[in-house]
């Protein structure tokens, strides 16, 4: 019986809930439904696979429906990692019951097993200095201006100009809480969804208790990081984004399919990734591919199913 090759896929929040819709629970549902189908057209029978998801858009609105809550019946604002976890239950409820429901279809028998996974963290990551990660809806000028006060909380413009969203501190993931469980699982052929939203972001107070912390670990880093320290023969980051396209000067810019490692690098340090979109998903597939990875597959996902399949890789 040939080994099967052991597979870490990182999902965007954005691929679950997609820009301009309202956010409701048959949107996302829908949206799982449909991103599931490709991923079990990509990603073979001779495949083991853990999923990792962000929650990006939906820890934003679970985090204004906290706000909402307290100001309209005074109900006690959970933490931004509470608010996590909350975020990687329901998720990993979508995305867990779409897989049994499309696996029959697809003649596959997998056990399907949702993780609530705490990451480790360091308390004094230049991070919390410096918020960049992008989280719940967006809003014009005016709304996130009068939000940043009403909530004491920092926005920031999208960098394609769709509008403005919160940004909240997004540390270093430095340990995955359970990984040899959820690698176990994994090779014994069940499909393990873990580190939901990158994990809830904790670390070691002086007693050595684990404490929860406000922030939002990239799902690209931890999902990097996992794949590294169960040493995962491949990596894919799934997005809404079509193309990797560099300004090279001209009207369309210069797209990118293949690009070596030595030269993503080039692009990060020279800030041609912005920090809340591409920059987190390169410096992801870096750290993979520089932990012993041979390549990490971007791929996106087709609005349409007439839309092709595009792909980019990042080799050694």
């Amino acid at each position: 019986m040939t080994k099967k090759k052991l597979a870490v896929i990182a999902l965007g929040g954005n691929a679950l809930l997609r820009a301009g819709q309202k956010g409701t629970f048959e949107e996302q549902q829908k949206n799982v439904q449909t991103t599931l189908g490709y991923l079990l057209d990509l990603i073979t029978p001779e495949h083991n696979f853990i999923m990792v998801h962000g929650n990006g858009p939906q820890v934003g609105n679970i985090l204004l429906q906290n706000h909402a809550g307290s100001q309209l019946h005074g109900i006690p604002e959970m933490p931004l990692d509470v608010c996590g976890a909350y975020s990687q239950g329901f998720i990993g409820y979508l995305i867990e019951q779409q897989f049994r429901n499309i696996l029959p279809a697809k003649d596959l028998d997998r056990g399907v097993v949702n993780l609530i996974t705490q990451v480790l963290v360091d308390k004094n990551d230049p991070a919390f200095a410096k918020p960049t990660k992008p989280i719940g809806p967006y809003y014009s000028k005016e709304e996130a201006a009068k939000l940043s006060v009403d909530t004491n909380s920092m926005f920031q413009e999208d960098p394609d100009g769709i509008g403005w969203r919160k940004v909240v501190p997004s540390p270093l993931p430095t340990q995955i809480g359970n990984s040899k469980v959820i690698e176990k699982l994994a090779r014994d052929g069940h499909i393990v969804i873990a580190a939901g939203g990158g994990g809830i972001p904790v670390y070691y107070d002086e007693q050595k208790n684990l404490k929860g912390i406000d922030a939002v670990i990239d799902k690209d880093h931890t999902s990097a990081l996992l794949a590294s320290q169960i040493n995962a023969d491949e990596f894919y980051i799934f997005t809404d984004l079509k193309r990797i396209v560099i300004d090279d000067g001209s009207a369309t810019g210069k797209v990118l399919d293949v690009i070596p490692i030595a030269e993503a690098k080039k692009y990060i340090e020279e800030g041609r990734f912005s920090a809340g979109g591409m920059a987190p998903k390169v410096k992801g597939a870096i750290r993979f591919i520089e932990s012993g990875g041979s390549e990490c597959i971007f791929i996106h996902f087709p609005d349409t199913p007439e839309e092709p399949i595009y792909q980019t890789r990042i080799v050694r």
